[in-house]
């Protein structure tokens, strides 16, 4: 099991704030923004007086209300196209381990969301990896090169729309293209959504519950977790038309018994949410979003390509090692009182030896904390790169 990129460093964040020091958080994809009120008032006006078991794939109540919301998308389902996990993670491990066995292959992009790995060896699955380039933004590649990777255990494609950690946005007509993969090799379609709402400059997320053709293919991986600021909640989805698919995730479902009750009781309202909530938030994320792609690529030597989507970014730096360098930011940097924590990019990726001068950076801190960690970034590459070459950092 591979250590998280994205928190494998904590031990060093934890003790740079034991010696006082300020951490800016651009590691992890924890929103600064409120949960919505809606959340807090359902969650206090609970009068239970016995904490119950749910149904394994969830309250029916709230995979009717989840039904309702795709609805408003455009997206026809019934709550019996819903199982209800903790969080995504739990229905993308669930989907893994129901629609693959041991030794067959995924697809991916890469860079990837580091889980991705995780869950695939947990079920001794392989991961294929398609690399993607940071200097075409880390577009999807060419369709030879799906090809290319299939073999007679090729099970599923898995991608992340908008994209963890690249921040890039899959069009429709890219989207069309694996669909036309996935329907001459019969496979699986494993799309995380969770990122859906989280799309600028004007651009529209497609959905890969609209390809006409995959209803038996497509399988969603949902969460309200960055939707609604609520990841402590631990409260996602598997979302499929596949009903063999539901009936053998189910069966994972019931080892662990149920998901979180107060999780859904309490976010039941958020779905009512109208569309000024969301309008709010993209707004909020596409300041910040542009706010640090500016001061990143103001930076000597780094090189950020603008993302569609999410609240990720992946950045080059002018270091020889990322890995290294993230830690001494944490162990030996400190400006004007801080340090920025970042999430190494070799972790997101599957073949050995890549995005070893990459980060992933989550602009999830208002503009004044993002300005404040931009100019401590540059302070520190500065002064990192002057002690390298001085031969100080060997040992890091």
């Amino acid at each position: 099991m591979p250590a998280s990129p994205i928190r494998k460093l904590v031990p060093f964040s934890d003790a740079a704030k034991k010696r006082g020091v300020k951490v800016y958080h651009l590691n992890i994809g924890q929103p600064d923004l409120e949960t919505p009120e809606p959340f807090w008032q359902a969650l206090q006006a609970l009068n239970l007086k016995t904490l119950e078991y749910c149904p394994s794939n969830g309250l029916e109540v709230y995979r009717e209300a989840f039904a309702r919301y795709y609805e408003r998308l455009g997206i026809r389902l019934s709550a019996s196209n819903f199982m209800i996990t903790e969080g995504a993670s739990e229905a993308l491990a669930f989907a893994m381990l129901s629609c693959m066995d041991e030794g067959d292959e995924v697809i991916i992009p890469e860079p990837m969301y580091a889980n991705y790995i995780g869950f695939a060896n947990v079920g001794k699955i392989v991961v294929k990896p398609i690399s993607t380039a940071i200097d075409t933004g880390f577009a999807l590649p060419s369709m030879e090169e799906f090809e290319r990777a299939i073999s007679p255990r090729t099970k599923a494609i898995l991608v992340c729309n908008p994209n963890n950690p690249t921040g890039y946005l899959y069009s429709q007509r890219e989207l069309e293209t694996l669909r036309d993969i996935c329907l001459r090799h019969d496979l699986f379609l494993f799309a995380d959504e969770v990122y859906r709402e989280f799309v600028y400059d004007g651009k529209k997320h497609t959905s890969a519950l609209q390809l006409n053709g995959m209803e038996k293919h497509v399988v969603v991986f949902d969460s309200i977790s960055k939707r609604f600021s609520a990841c402590g909640a631990r409260i996602g989805a598997l979302v499929t038309r596949n009903e063999e698919v539901l009936a053998a995730a189910l069966k994972f479902g019931q080892a662990r018994l149920s998901p979180n009750t107060l999780g859904q009781l309490a976010g039941l309202p958020l779905f009512a949410l109208g569309s000024e909530y969301y309008e709010r938030v993209v707004k909020e994320y596409q300041r910040r979003r542009d706010l640090i792609i500016e001061e990143l690529n103001k930076i000597p030597g780094v090189v950020c390509p603008t993302p569609g989507g999410a609240f990720y970014a992946v950045a080059q730096l002018p270091v020889d090692d990322a890995d290294a360098f993230c830690q001494w930011m944490l162990e030996k940097f400190t400006h004007e009182g801080a340090t920025v924590m970042m999430a190494p990019a070799s972790g997101f990726y599957a073949s050995a030896g890549k995005g070893a001068r990459e980060v992933r950076l989550a602009y999830v801190l208002r503009e004044d904390d993002l300005m404040a960690a931009m100019r401590c970034l540059q302070q520190g590459l500065r002064e990192y790169n002057r002690s390298e070459s001085s031969g100080s950092q060997k040992n890091v």
